[in-house]
């Protein structure tokens, strides 16, 4: 029996993405080959590159829109020095919502002047800041959709008219929102579109070329998307996937489809930690997040109780990040929404019990 899998990540896959991915491992379409030992300048892998390209912009509905879509390495943590390497000259402005911001905040004081827009820190990131004033002479605006650790989310996007830079990592194609909005956005594969090992950049055309300094090449987002993803060798197999889990998507009605199936799933669990008497969510209920629902029991005493239930069922990953503490379920794409329903009768048993 397969277990129940609220992992952050690397996060949970479709089953069938899974066959087909182990499949091409033995061989890649009838080639004689195994996917990890084609050249990654063959015909067949530059097809998949380009079909992953293409379905990622299709996807987000930016396609013929100006946007190059590339695939990196070095997961969103690169990304946090690279956006700055490649925009920042002067200054930018950061939303912190968490660690994942605030590490990004970091990596751009090395190239500018950095500005803290607003912060949820001193609340521990249970909330999203609303009422915050945007400089009108940044050279790029920051802000991580959806924070894994402490489980909040954006549902509206700042309007500004300076260019909007996002880290999607954890929320990439789970919902449905007009992505034209950003001007780059990226996103680590593990969280919800592929396995550990390729990044996702999604960037306007137009970006390219805005920074005076030298850029090394493999630092230079314009280099990478010149060569189509190909300036040095790519992660094959997490391309491979990533884009195989993309075609599911699509096969599923696309992302407005899979963000009615996860509202569900997360209603449905939400409802659940408000009703139970033993248990209180961590997040803002206005900013909780769809893809990583944050709670905690209020009383630690049944932490064995509870644990040794949701062993028993069959649940893994539930354990939350040590900023938080408590409990943590991502809901990503592929989690069925049994999975949920039976992490809910795990609830209501141990208030049953105690």
């Amino acid at each position: 029996m397969r277990l129940y899998n609220f992992s952050a990540g690397p996060s949970i896959l479709p089953k069938e993405v899974m066959h087909q991915a182990a499949e091409a491992v033995k061989e890649l379409d009838g080639s004689k080959l195994s996917l990890i030992e084609i050249s990654h300048r063959s015909k067949a892998f530059i097809n998949i590159m380009d079909e992953a390209c293409e379905l990622a912009l299709r996807l987000t509905g930016l396609e013929g829109k100006g946007y190059k879509a590339i695939f990196l390495q070095g997961g969103a943590s690169l990304q946090f020095l690279m956006t700055a390497y490649n925009l920042l000259e002067k200054k930018a402005g950061y939303l912190n919502t968490g660690t994942w911001s605030d590490k990004a905040i970091k990596e751009a004081k090395l190239f500018g002047e950095v500005i803290e827009i607003a912060s949820s820190k001193d609340q521990n990131y249970n909330y999203i800041p609303k009422d915050y004033t945007i400089s009108s002479d940044l050279d790029y605006l920051h802000l991580t959709t959806n924070n894994t650790i402490f489980g909040t989310q954006f549902k509206t996007l700042p309007e500004t008219d300076t260019p909007l830079v996002a880290d999607m990592s954890s929320d990439i194609f789970s919902r449905a929102f007009d992505y034209s909005k950003f001007d780059l956005f990226y996103a680590g594969a593990q969280k919800n579109m592929g396995p550990a090992g390729t990044t996702l950049v999604i960037i306007k055309e137009s970006l390219f070329g805005r920074v005076t300094r030298s850029i090394p090449s493999m630092l230079s987002y314009e280099v990478h998307a010149s060569k189509d993803s190909m300036f040095n060798t790519p992660p094959v197999f997490a391309v491979y996937t990533s884009m195989l889990n993309m075609r599911w998507i699509e096969s599923q009605g696309g992302i407005a489809a899979l963000g009615e199936k996860n509202a569900v799933k997360s209603t449905l669990l939400y409802g659940e930690i408000d009703r139970n008497s033993l248990f209180e969510g961590f997040a803002n209920k206005e900013d909780r997040s769809d893809m990583n629902a944050t709670f905690n029991l209020k009383n630690p005493e049944l932490t064995d109780a509870f644990d040794s239930i949701c062993q028993t069922a069959g649940i893994s990953g539930l354990k939350g990040h040590r900023s938080v503490g408590g409990y943590r379920a991502s809901m990503y794409n592929a989690l069925p929404i049994d999975s949920v329903e039976v992490l809910v009768d795990c609830m209501q048993l141990l208030e049953k019990n105690h």
